[in-house]
């Protein structure tokens, strides 16, 4: 047995080595390690993350051999020496940026109990608790999508900081269904889960806005969003995050903290400086004195001494020095929130916490806003906001404003906008604009998106202050500064294109998208004060500006996958919402494949049949808009592969009369697309053209299939050959001037007429009979007008049905005509239509209607 013994322990020595004590305490060693070995841990504690709740966090960790060390602000400052996770319910401490510029992951404390469930460290990034990924606390899967639409939410919801599952799970918070009858909306469902069941079109709308929305609204079994039309008003039901934040100068109502009392953390071993700018009398400067020094900070007169600088203004060399000290620069209502609170929270994460620019945002001045179906806190912050961009808010819209910005459309407000031709957009542009500190452009789709059922009043206040669009405005690097000055007093022909600063291309680029969306045509843009320029090889004096460029660099790389799959399903046709479609559906985009630009920029071109040609050889020939081809109607299929086809030859179906070369349609028809249509002069084919090209399987001379039909052109009165001529003189002006109005019963749509007289140059408004209207100057317009009657007539759509109704709107259209100094003109629809289609002017007796 010795003998025996002795063998086997040779044996676990030549396996282990030939230290066997060693060995074997390094072998219980490695059986002890837990998931979170060799990390070291800081816990924040926070009003969101209490200390019984840190202590439990703690316990987790070092029961699987985590090193847990907790923050002891406010007595210093977070020691981020050998750390390699920070562990904080809100990224809204003192130390964030420093992690970030440190690379030590900020993670929420879910991170922990999901890389426990896994039993490996998760990836961070996607528990990071900044707002800006807005999708962080979802973890979903979907229940029976097609392949491309499950891929496309994921992307969407991995990009802005969510998780996605292939099964359900118990860390799953939402699943993506389109109806219940799926196994894993019926374990959700039958179980009485705590997990979210919703329609993909609340992915779609959420990566829309930038922002997560209530779920409600789009939730299984019975979505809100799929009821019919209904006037009941959407309500805000989630608190904003404004409170504290409305106004940026509270002293000015006569807000005052009450003190002195004793505040615990906030102020403890701070130095705060108040700026001269501020203004406040001696009996509020003693009140915020007394309150500081009893909480264990003091007042100082010197910026480099202070921790914290208030003031009002982003301008002054204190400001300056303050911020780019990295001091925490705020105002007045950020100190008073410290004081309510007790809670340190950045300057930056309310904007109005922030101080405000002498002379507002660069574009705004001039404008005059309303707002509709905001209220308390939002409204008011909202309102303030205006007022810090130097626009003016009005209470009451008239027509003389500019924007209205509002939370849904259903209100007496949105009407009377539509009416008088008043953008209208949500509060989004407002924030957005001021944050990136230049105009958006309000054609960002952004901006005009009002979900169903939803009131948007609930995301208010989720944008925050960017540091370095502050840095580039109000306090560049000294030397950049200095750079700026020289190169202003040098003469432009001396500067070298190659040393524009990519500041001043970022500021020309920004400050007039709307003008480059309108016309195509570059311009250029007047000189902002707040911007310098200098040298684009000028290094900045400071460390933490290098630094921010690097860590900047470095989460952009981290993070590009995510976003070309985001990019990717945000331009996909029709969202994410459409589900049931095949992989050889044309509208859907499969995610790796590299789209065309005429499949890009139209929906209904698709890829050829299955012996494919490719699209790099055969480049599109022409683009058809197609009206009134009955042998589609009812017959999808037959409709997709025809068109694959027609790809193949090159052939590019479109919706959008502006992109046709040719217009086909078996008659003259009066459709909208062919109505449309006719004012970019397209040459004018018959459908047989296209059964044509398909039997011969190639591309014929169209000119051979000119549309014929004298009868239909003798009754209406038109010739399409002269009406394509008239339309190449009339280069899309034949209404230009014109102002016409129609009446919201019209026969096809007030959407119809409107896209009629746009596309012709004209002004089309809805007409309510709304008390105050006026008509619209075009003094602009009647110069380049060779019709010195342009701006005389304003003219009225209406049916010739239902007296009743309709002649107290004719009489108050005509003295609102009158009352402007014009002629009204009440006439059928058949006017315009023939007038459109004839590509001429037509005189109106014929069709003006009688009272």
């Amino acid at each position: 047995m010795t003998g025996l013994f002795d063998t086997c322990r040779g044996l676990v020595r030549s396996f282990v080595g030939t230290s066997p004590s060693a060995n074997m305490n390094d072998l219980e060693h490695t059986k002890k390690r837990g998931t979170f070995a060799q990390c070291s841990f800081i816990i924040v504690r926070s009003a969101s993350l209490g200390p019984e709740q840190a202590q439990e966090l703690a316990g987790e960790l070092r029961l699987h051999d985590g090193e847990v060390i907790f923050d002891d602000y406010p007595e210093n400052n977070l020691d981020l020496n050998g750390v390699t996770h920070v562990v904080s319910a809100t990224y809204d401490f003192p130390d964030y940026h420093a992690c970030v510029e440190a690379f030590i992951p900020v993670v929420r404390p879910t991170w922990v109990t999901h890389s426990l469930a896994k039993n490996k460290l998760l990836n961070p990034r996607q528990y990071n608790p900044d707002p800006r990924y807005f999708m962080s606390d979802v973890v979903a899967c979907v229940a029976d999508l097609p392949e491309g639409d499950a891929d496309a939410i994921a992307g969407g919801i991995l990009a802005m900081g969510g998780l996605f599952s292939l099964r359900l799970t118990n860390q799953v918070t939402h699943v993506i269904a389109l109806t219940v009858e799926s196994d894993v909306c019926h374990r959700v469902i039958d179980g009485q889960l705590r997990i979210k069941v919703v329609l993909p079109h609340w992915v779609d709308d959420c990566l829309k806005l930038g922002r997560k929305i209530d779920e409600h609204p789009y939730s299984l079994p019975d979505p809100d969003i799929l009821k019919g039309p209904t006037e009941k008003v959407p309500i805000a039901k989630r608190k904003t995050q404004v409170e504290g934040a409305v106004n940026p100068d509270p002293s000015q109502e006569g807000q005052e903290p009450v003190g002195p009392r004793k505040l615990n953390k906030v102020f403890k071993k701070k130095t705060v400086m108040l700026s001269k700018d501020l203004r406040i009398s001696n009996n509020l400067r003693e009140i915020l004195d007394g309150i500081i020094t009893t909480s264990g900070g003091k007042l100082t007169d010197s910026v480099m001494d202070a921790d914290m600088f208030i003031c009002k203004y982003r301008s002054g060399e204190e400001y300056r020095m303050a911020s780019r000290a990295g001091k925490d620069v705020g105002n007045l209502a950020w100190l008073y929130y410290l004081i309510q609170t007790d809670e340190w929270t950045s300057p930056l994460r309310r904007m109005l916490h922030y101080p405000v620019a002498r002379e507002g945002l660069p574009g705004f001045q001039g404008l005059k806003i309303s707002l509709s179906n905001y209220s308390g806190d939002a409204r008011t912050y909202l309102e303030n906001l205006i007022y810090a961009t130097g626009a003016e808010c009005t209470k009451t819209l008239k027509q003389d404003n500019t924007h209205l910005i509002t939370a849904h459309v259903l209100s007496e407000k949105c009407a009377a906008a539509k009416d008088w031709g008043i953008h209208i957009i949500n509060h989004l542009w407002l924030e957005e604009s001021y944050a990136q500190w230049t105009m958006k452009s309000i054609t960002d789709n952004k901006y005009t998106h009002f979900p169903r059922r939803t009131n948007l009043g609930e995301v208010v206040g989720h944008t925050q202050l960017d540091r370095t669009v502050l840095e580039r405005h109000f306090f560049p690097p000294e030397e950049d500064v200095e750079m700026a000055d020289v190169a202003d007093a040098k003469p432009m022909q001396q500067v070298n294109n190659n040393t524009i600063s990519a500041t001043r291309l970022d500021q020309a680029q920004n400050h007039d998208s709307d003008a480059r969306e309108r016309n195509g045509k570059p311009r250029t843009p007047a000189p902002s004060k707040f911007i310098t320029t200098g040298k684009e090889n000028i290094t900045p004096s400071t460390t933490n500006s290098r630094k921010s460029k690097e860590v900047a660099s470095a989460r952009l790389h981290e993070m590009t996958p995510d976003i070309l799959l985001y990019e990717k399903e945000r331009k996909r046709a029709g969202g994410v919402i459409y589900g049931g479609r095949r992989k050889t559906d044309e509208g859907r985009i499969e995610v790796g494949r590299k789209r065309s630009v005429d499949e890009a920029s139209d929906h209904e071109t698709t890829e050829g049949e299955a012996k494919k040609v490719k699209r790099e050889n055969t480049p599109p020939a022409m683009h058809l808009v197609i009206s009134g081809y009955d042998k589609w109607v009812g017959r999808a299929k037959l409709e997709d592969n025809d068109k694959k086809r027609l790809r193949s030859l090159g052939v590019v179906c479109t919706m959008d009369p502006s992109r046709a070369t040719h217009l086909v349609a078996p008659r003259v028809v009066r459709t909208m697309k062919f109505v449309t249509a006719l004012a970019y002069a397209p040459m004018v084919l018959s459908t047989s053209y296209i059964e044509a090209c398909l039997e011969a399987n190639e591309l014929l001379d169209p000119g051979r299939f000119r549309l014929t039909d004298k009868e239909s052109e003798k009754k209406l009165g038109v010739s399409l050959k002269l009406s394509r001529e008239r339309a190449q003189k009339n280069r899309n002006q034949l209404l230009q001037g014109r102002t016409i109005y129609c009446m919201e019963d019209i026969r096809g749509g007030f959407d119809t007429f409107k896209t009629i007289v746009d596309a012709n140059g004209g002004d089309c408004r809805l007409w309510r009979g709304r008390k105050g209207t006026t008509v619209p100057s075009k003094r602009a317009d009647s110069e380049a007008s060779t019709d010195i009657d342009a701006t005389n007539d304003v003219y009225l759509l209406s049916n010739d049905t239902d007296r009743k109704e309709t002649t107290p709107l004719w009489t108050r259209f005509k003295e609102m005509a009158e009352g402007s100094r014009k002629i009204p003109r009440i006439v059928s629809a058949d006017w315009l239509l023939e007038t459109a289609m004839s590509q001429k002017l037509l005189p109106t007796q014929q069709y003006e209607l009688e009272d």
